[in-house]
């Protein structure tokens, strides 16, 4: 029971992170059971299973509000289910201690690239003009592959991708992206069935996850307006980076000073990556401060003096103080 309290409290910070950032939910859960011993394709197949009902319960709640583009949606799904069949039935084929340090590499690098990413400006601009098949296609081919191989990977690949392309308001690329995501977790899921059997998924560990994830999914939407973004996609990242560089640093069999060197210069990344991001959240803020500073005072009603020369502009010159015309 304690064991599986645990789990649920993982599932409900996932589900939190990933409901603020619109990714993570599978990184962070992938790592945090590797972590308690968890046997990587074990960890992919159980964090997917659960996400079959985290990601329904997200695609439906951003339908709601209208965050879906259906079109990008149809046109990324089915790349990304045939990737992550396609990763789980590799990731299931390979000895535990061949893909322990495999995915760990993978999360590895998906936090670096969180790192980097929150450690700039994010855009929110929005470019006109449609995103193309034969961009979508191949991006959710990638990400589905990532994301089965990893743990986790959809949303970190597909987010920011579609994001850069300025072509889609950031609130459709998170509901969009989220809503695909059920049919590539359910893709993977099938591919883990397949190569590992019913024994290959660890149901309390899924049960847990998965009532975590949904007790957390109303609870993100209010976690987004109090903690900024910026933040917090720095601070996980620090932290899936730190966790899998454990794993990589056992498994390359690196002692003595290298050891503790590795991790102080990790830890300098990650403090270097936060002081970034705040910095960079407040040359945000203050942008918004001016562009509303300025709207304001463009739609500012225009002093009296002004106003009574302008009313005085306009009396008619032959009209008489009693308003009766000149004689002509």
């Amino acid at each position: 029971m304690r064991k599986l309290l645990v789990l649920a409290l993982v599932g409900l910070v996932a589900q939190l992170i990933d409901g603020s950032l619109g990714m993570a939910y599978g990184l962070t859960s992938s790592t945090l059971l590797l972590v308690a011993g968890v046997a990587p394709a074990a960890a992919s197949a159980s964090v997917h299973l659960a996400e079959i009902g985290t990601t329904l319960a997200a695609g439906v709640a951003h339908w709601r509000f209208g965050n879906v583009d259906w079109r990008v949606v149809t046109r990324i799904a089915l790349p990304g289910a045939i990737g992550a069949f396609a990763g789980a039935t590799l990731l299931s084929s390979i000895s535990t201690e061949a893909a322990a340090p495999w995915m760990a590499g993978i999360l590895f690098a998906l936090g670096a690239y969180l790192l980097v990413r929150f450690a700039r400006p994010l855009r929110t601009g929005r470019v006109g003009g449609r995103l193309r098949g034969r961009f979508l296609g191949p991006l959710g081919l990638v990400a589905g592959f990532v994301d089965a191989t990893g743990g986790g990977g959809w949303g970190p690949v597909a987010t920011p991708a579609l994001l850069v392309s300025g072509r889609m308001e950031p609130r459709k690329v998170i509901g969009s992206v989220d809503t695909a995501e059920f049919v590539v977790a359910g893709a993977a899921s099938v591919g883990f069935l397949i190569g590992l059997g019913t024994e290959g998924f660890l149901l309390p560990t899924v049960a847990a996850l998965l009532v975590g994830g949904l007790i957390a999914a109303p609870l993100a939407a209010w976690l987004v307006r109090i903690v900024p973004a910026q933040l917090l996609g720095a601070a996980i990242g620090g932290v899936i980076v730190l966790t899998n560089a454990r794993t990589l640093i056992r498994s390359a069999e690196l002692d003595g000073p290298v050891r503790p060197t590795l991790y102080a210069l990790l830890a300098v990344g990650w403090l270097a990556a936060l002081v970034l991001a705040v910095r960079a959240l407040r040359r945000t803020r203050q942008a918004r401060a001016e562009e509303a500073a300025a709207a304001n005072a463009s739609s500012a009603p225009a002093p009296a003096a002004l106003v009574g020369a302008a009313a005085a502009v306009v009396v008619p010159a032959d009209l008489t103080p009693s308003g009766t015309p000149h004689p002509r």
